[in-house]
């Protein structure tokens, strides 16, 4: 069990007997009385959030989750097949517990797959994922670094922006948690 002052940001807690993870995090303090922390918590097991204000000497309980690095096979429909990199066994995530990391999908990229109770809860991808450009608009000529950005639409379908001296074709390096442009990779 947990104050509520020590609750951040990404913990997976269990609130109202279900579990959930904290999306963002702000402590209230009013003129007179006890501070508050104002959460909003998202269910893993609906996907709903929910917006709670909590005492400060109010307690949670912290759950303990597995981690196993999980490798990506591949997919049929919005079933998702990965491969636990220290067993060999497989896992099939569906479309709700990847969420927005679906356009990361690629063949042997590593994630790391939460597992609560012998049931996949959450993901989190590399940091770093390498990706092809397949559609974007041609180089313009003399252009550079720090004029305007153009989109550019991955092998996963994603869009981001790029540096016009990008062509289609090239492989870059993409940041997983902004889902924006690092550099070229090769």
């Amino acid at each position: 069990m947990i104050p509520a002052t020590q609750l951040k940001i990404g913990m997976t807690v269990i609130y109202k007997n279900e579990l959930h993870r904290i999306i963002s995090i702000h402590h209230v303090t009013t003129g007179r009385g006890m501070g508050m922390v104002q959460a909003k918590l998202k269910n893993l097991r609906t996907n709903s959030n929910v917006e709670n204000r909590f005492r400060s000497d109010e307690r949670l309980e912290k759950a303990h989750l597995e981690t196993h690095e999980m490798e990506y096979l591949y997919s049929t429909g919005d079933e998702h097949y990965f491969m636990n990199t220290e067993n060999y066994e497989q896992m099939t995530l569906s479309n709700e517990i990847l969420g927005d990391y679906t356009c990361y999908l690629l063949p042997n990229v590593k994630f790391s797959v939460e597992v609560y109770d012998n049931t996949p809860v959450g993901v989190v991808p590399p940091k770093v994922v390498e990706m092809k450009i397949v559609e974007t608009a041609p180089n313009l000529k003399g252009a550079t670094a720090t004029s305007s950005p153009k989109p550019a639409t991955l092998e996963t379908g994603l869009v981001v922006n790029v540096p016009p001296f990008i062509e289609e074709g090239e492989v870059i390096r993409v940041d997983t948690t902004e889902g924006k442009y690092i550099e070229r990779a090769r």
